[in-house]
């Protein structure tokens, strides 16, 4: 089946609320590669989403905040946390377009260790520090655990002026509405919606990492694409097939 639309709000709305966070001062740093790259690291069921040929590999850094579980308030402290992911784009068999994380660093222990064990996304503990200075955003992290040990990443950007229409590659690296993730030989999709994205422009100002070559997809050079945004409120829906 074709893709589903690119859309700046979700084309399937959440019905009933499993869990809640915010998603806060994302800088999104992308790459495009060859499809064939990131191909062997989807789940089954899926392939790389493309745009003009290409796919993408994402770092982004981030800070999440409040974590809620069915309608009660968000956690303030073991739900809020600084983050950083290694993600690909995915679509499925039914035209669904997803994400699929390859790594994601967070510096609380306790939902890293839930995360792992209920989800089995691929969460690792980290050192982590989220900074501001002026229109300059600095984002940190070195992991603990699990290995690589000491796999980093340094990212900081500057934050530039709101983008009033989103092109084409902007929509098609943020608006993301679940996420593919495969378990026990099948692939589960897990959906979400929140507003649409509030995108500034955003100029690299320093970069070092080697999270994606921990994850498998190491990129090379500038990335193609450097965003940023204040972030958004979300709602995740229960898995389905």
């Amino acid at each position: 089946m074709d893709p589903e639309p690119v859309t700046p709000l979700a084309p399937r709305p959440v019905t009933r609320t499993v869990f809640t966070q915010g998603w806060a001062d994302l800088a999104f740093l992308h790459w495009a590669v060859d499809p064939a790259l990131v191909a062997p690291h989807l789940p089954p069921g899926t392939r790389p989403d493309t745009l003009d040929g290409a796919t993408h590999v994402g770092l982004i850094p981030f800070r999440m905040r409040r974590i809620g579980f069915f309608g009660l308030p968000g956690l303030p402290y073991l739900g809020s946390f600084a983050e950083t992911n290694v993600r690909l784009y995915s679509v499925d068999e039914q035209g669904r377009r997803g994400v699929v994380f390859s790594s994601l660093e967070a510096d609380r222990l306790l939902p890293v260790l839930a995360a792992r064990w209920v989800a089995r996304l691929p969460y690792t503990f980290a050192r982590m520090s989220v900074t501001r200075d002026g229109d300059v955003m600095t984002y940190t992290s070195r992991r603990r655990w699990p290995g690589p040990r000491g796999a980093h990443s340094r990212i900081a950007v500057r934050v530039g002026d709101r983008i009033a229409e989103p092109g084409p590659l902007e929509r098609f690296l943020t608006s993301r509405w679940g996420l593919h993730r495969g378990f026990l030989g099948r692939t589960a999709y897990w959906p979400n919606e929140h507003p649409e994205w509030p995108l500034h422009r955003a100029e690299l100002v320093d970069l070092s990492e080697d999270l994606t070559a921990a994850a498998g997809v190491p990129v090379q050079g500038a990335p193609d694409s450097v965003l940023w945004t204040p972030g958004v409120p979300v709602r995740f829906g229960p898995w389905t097939r």
